[in-house]
């Protein structure tokens, strides 16, 4: 993974809380019941860690994207569903944390959208950001679900001939099998 594709997963993750110590985190969530075995949705558990704060999953697909989900809290009840303001000011969030962590190189489009997996819309956002490696590419998505917040970032790079079509099938594999 690019230097600056490791930037912008620890700024991700950065966003979800304060820092606390980390530590594995549980194969299900306690909050959301959440399940992450070491194989979901065609995908490999990479890593996990867990905190005071929430708890973040990766996961390594086939053909190159990695999925990292985060699931956290913020201290406050979550309202289910993508259209609820906390939920879209918590985008907002997450889309300022991104683009500082990018040092002002992060390309999205103005106006973020809704995107379906499964049963579930997401608030979602395409970027990219310039890095060593070649351009690094994204699609965040967040969803209020059992009184969290659910992120998912899909990742991956242009050196690797990818594009947002190769990470749609990936989340319509992955979104489903991990909530259902």
């Amino acid at each position: 993974m690019s230097r600056l594709l490791c930037w912008l997963t620890a700024a991700l993750l950065v966003a979800a809380g304060p820092a606390a110590a980390q530590s594995d985190a549980p194969a299900v969530d306690p909050g959301t019941k959440l399940s992450f075995p070491s194989t979901l949705g065609g995908g490999s558990l990479v890593r996990s860690g867990g905190s005071t704060a929430g708890a973040s999953y990766q996961y390594a697909m086939p053909n190159g994207i990695e999925v990292t989900v985060d699931v956290y809290g913020n201290g406050r009840r979550v309202p289910n569903g993508s259209s609820h303001p906390t939920v879209i000011n918590q985008f907002s969030d997450e889309l300022a944390v991104l683009a500082q962590a990018s040092g002002g190189a992060l390309e999205k489009p103005s106006v973020p959208s809704a995107c379906t997996y499964g049963a579930y819309t997401f608030r979602c956002i395409v970027f990219s950001a310039g890095g060593m490696g070649g351009r690094q590419y994204g699609k965040m998505l967040l969803i209020g679900y059992r009184e969290h917040f659910v992120k998912i970032l899909a990742q991956w790079s242009q050196k690797n001939s990818q594009t947002v079509v190769d990470a749609d099938k990936v989340l319509n594999a992955f979104v489903p099998a991990l909530i259902h």
